[in-house]
């Protein structure tokens, strides 16, 4: 093998991809060519980083999967004569399809470990983001909206919350803040306040402290909004004395 050749196996030798006749060849090069040396030792700390930055905890069920659906699993047939004696670098092209399927099987495990419903979660998860997305721009839009109205209240318990309303988008949204936590079995509800009656207007989600929600509804009409705590799921009506009363 050429030393032009033995230049371009830095890649394939960092990740184990060489045969051992290949591997020994590339190892005597290494010691006369510090520069090959040096890529070595960079693409081996780049996978590792990589391998780092992708690992997840497969899941607890993962092996008992799979074992269960080897013996569905077709056999390769014997090799019935012996494969024909091909040059270190035709070898190398002539593997690089199934070097290309062990590393993307090597990313599927680092990944989630053969996870067979990650369709399902991908697909979750990308619904998930789009509607992040649009709770996002919705609320930049609502708090740079002309009319915005802002109004800041302390709730009574702990904790603070702001109310950002516009008429002309018809929307709302409250930003919270010191929330205390509450039992599984309880949740903060919001109710706008319509001539003295409580509509709902969503649930703050449970498991933070801080953050901001979109009210479901429309402001216009309303005279105020109202935090009450409520058992898990809301209510139809306020069980208890609001915690805040924002005026809109």
């Amino acid at each position: 093998m050429s030393t032009v050749d033995l230049h371009t196996l830095t890649g394939a030798y960092a990740l184990g991809a060489l045969s051992g006749q290949e591997a020994a060849e590339f190892e005597s090069h290494l010691a006369r060519c510090p520069a090959c040396a040096r890529e070595v030792r960079e693409l081996r700390e780049t996978a590792a980083r990589l391998a780092v930055a992708v690992a997840e905890v497969p899941p607890a069920q993962l092996r008992t999967r799979v074992m269960a659906a080897l013996p569905g699993v077709r056999q390769l047939p014997p090799a019935r004569r012996e494969a024909a004696v091909v040059p270190p670098r035709r070898r190398l092209r002539h593997r690089l399809p199934q070097l290309a399927a062990a590393a993307c099987l090597a990313a599927a495990l680092a990944a989630g470990g053969l996870a067979l419903d990650a369709r399902h979660d991908a697909g979750r998860q990308r619904d998930s983001a789009a509607r992040a997305e649009q709770r996002a721009a919705a609320l930049s839009s609502l708090m740079a909206a002309p009319d915005a109205a802002f109004h800041t209240a302390a709730l009574k318990g702990g904790g603070s919350a702001t109310l950002v309303a516009s008429e002309r988008q018809g929307r709302s949204a409250l930003v919270y803040d010191g929330l205390p936590a509450l039992p599984d079995s309880r949740v903060y509800q919001l109710w706008y306040s319509r001539g003295g009656t409580m509509v709902p207007a969503g649930l703050i989600a449970p498991g933070g402290a801080g953050g901001a929600t979109l009210l479901t509804g429309t402001p216009r009409g309303a005279d105020g909004v109202g935090v009450t705590v409520e058992p898990a799921g809301g209510s139809t009506a306020p069980t208890g004395s609001p915690l805040a009363l924002l005026p809109v």
